[in-house]
């Protein structure tokens, strides 16, 4: 997928061909996402265009009242589920005051069909841009059909009576309900960070850590989690313990993300490491000494290793899009625009 940056990347590579393309946050690419982007890629596909995705690299809201909420998921993590969904083009835009300020009708013209060479749109039901919101699936009809513009609206999916939302997985990762959250997502709870330096404490108790930099993602209440993990530019998927907290036996603050792999890995300094969350073994607990700690360490271990070998029981590994999935939109309640 090529990744574009910014308004001076326009008119993108993709123009000259002509492309469908949609327009969002997307962030945690839950399935309603999911639902909208595998459109684009199929309707890019019935007419021989490229499939693209304008996003943006902060949360609008950080502009538009000075406070967004955590992100589910990292631009860098949204751009590497776009790419496994089968996007082609991918803009990103800093929501800065000539995209805030920019009429929904010059954002179409300008980045949408100027720039990339749009000759289909694709929108969720609910999808809002350009200056004061105002371009809506209703409110951009008129503009489409005078431009020979495609526009189709992909409605909501429900889970249980409810619309999801990024608002709704959200709230089920930040209280722990992984199931919850799965459900919406499509897939596991999911993190993708940098390995980091850190202390050393792990390999000092017998079980090598590798610490990781989240980029502003959210993760899961602290706790010892069994997952799996996939090492950036290696296939398949490694049954790992993950430690999210702040290590209360060495009554170290600094909150984190720590995963001890189950085997294989080797140096990962730097490496990029997704982590799908299976199930929570147990909360942050403070130990006596490093001696008891490296015993409980090693029940975590074992549990973690006996969730890993069931989880082909409830998950699809590899999945079709993404190296383990669950039950597809088509699973879901979906109402029609």
């Amino acid at each position: 997928m090529e990744v574009l940056r910014g308004l001076e990347s326009l008119p993108a590579p993709v123009a000259a061909r002509g492309s469908v393309v949609t327009v969002g946050v997307f962030d945690g690419v839950h399935l309603g996402h999911f639902a909208v982007l595998r459109r684009v890629v199929e309707r890019a596909a019935e007419r021989g265009l490229g499939p693209a995705v304008v996003t943006f690299a902060a949360h609008p809201k950080e502009l538009l009242t000075g406070h967004a909420p955590p992100t589910v998921t990292s631009l860098e993590h949204r751009l590497l589920l776009f790419r496994r969904i089968g996007l082609e083009t991918a803009l990103v835009l800093d929501f800065g005051p000539e995209i805030r300020d920019l009429p929904a009708e010059g954002f179409v013209r300008r980045i949408l069909v100027e720039g990339l060479g749009a000759r289909g749109l694709v929108l969720g039901f609910d999808s809002k841009f350009g200056r004061g919101r105002e371009g809506t699936v209703k409110s951009l009809r008129p503009l489409a059909r005078s431009l020979g513009l495609d526009l189709e609206a992909v409605g909501p999916l429900r889970l249980q009576g409810r619309a999801l939302s990024s608002t709704a997985v959200r709230e089920a990762v930040s209280l722990g309900e992984l199931e919850r959250a799965a459900a919406m997502l499509g897939r596991p709870v999911s993190l993708l960070g940098t390995v980091v330096r850190g202390d050393g404490r792990g390999r000092e108790l017998g079980f090598p850590t590798a610490n990781l930099d989240l980029h502003h993602e959210l993760k899961p209440p602290p706790g010892v989690y069994a997952a799996l993990a996939r090492i950036r530019g290696r296939e398949g998927l490694l049954p790992a313990a993950v430690n999210v907290g702040v290590r209360p036996t060495f009554n170290e603050g600094e909150p984190g993300v720590e995963v001890h792999l189950l085997e294989g890995g080797g140096d990962l300094y730097e490496r990029d490491l997704e982590v799908f969350f299976l199930e929570r073994l147990r909360g942050e607990e403070r130990f006596p000494d490093p001696e008891a700690l490296a015993a409980q360490i090693r029940r975590d271990v074992e549990a973690a290793r006996a969730a890993a070998a069931r989880a082909p029981e409830r998950w699809r590994i590899p999945g079709r899009y993404l190296p383990i999935e669950g039950p597809g939109p088509e699973s879901l309640e979906q109402e029609p625009a």
